[in-house]
């Protein structure tokens, strides 16, 4: 075994017994790409990591990409599904879904992108869909109508924390916004100025989910 010579701080417990598990890995592959970003994460840095030979976590992972489907699948346990309220309305329970699954994003900015190219097929992942679904159509929503309104929701979940994780890893350095006594301090600067860099998406997801409401009434 060799020891990794700079790891990142606070790794997470490994698994009680010797040997690794696809899931330890998994968010020990999280840990590093929050610690050090997406570009610089490699198959070889997460054995080393571990303290295993890096080849190793071919083990339990043919490549970079079924790794990156782990990654997804621990962000996914960090929204704690089964503490969702399933028993109010579906409005409750999609605006909750949503929010948390925002959040969880943005506290793993460098992973957003790694979320938002695979679909995430773990089963408490496909049950959750099925749970949802189910609860829509109890509504009264046809479900194919119900997985159209999933499908809405999270991608303008994603699609949000992507844009805002995007802005914050570094957009934010090429911007150069006018200053209030300059000529160039126009309508559009000023209300960039009294608003805050994401807090619109509870206004866009109640948007939707009144419209959903509506349409399914």
């Amino acid at each position: 075994m060799t020891a990794d010579p700079s790891p990142p701080g606070r790794l997470p417990e490994p698994p009680t017994r010797p040997t690794l598990t696809r899931e330890y890995l998994a968010v020990v592959a999280l840990a590093l790409i929050d610690a050090h970003g997406l570009r610089k994460f490699s198959m070889r840095k997460l054995g080393t990591a571990v303290g295993f030979d890096p080849m190793a976590v071919y083990r339990y992972y043919d490549d970079q990409e079924a790794l990156f489907d782990g990654v997804a699948e621990a962000l996914f346990t960090e929204i704690g599904v089964d503490t969702l309220p399933w028993d109010g309305p579906w409005q409750e329970l999609a605006r909750e879904y949503c929010m948390r699954l925002r959040d969880i994003l943005l506290r793993h900015p460098h992973a957003v992108q790694v979320f938002a190219t695979r679909p995430v097929r773990s089963p408490a992942s496909i049950d959750t869909g099925v749970k949802m679904v189910t609860k829509l159509h109890a509504d009264g929503i046809p479900s194919a109508d119900a997985l159209r309104i999933a499908r809405c929701l999270r991608e303008f979940t994603i699609g949000h924390a992507l844009a805002i994780a995007v802005t914050k890893l570094g957009a934010e350095r090429r911007s150069r916004k006018p200053r209030p006594d300059t000529p160039d301090y126009n309508l559009l600067a000023e209300a960039a100025d009294a608003t805050a860099l994401d807090d619109h998406f509870e206004m866009g997801l109640t948007a939707i989910l009144r419209g959903f409401q509506h349409s399914a009434g």
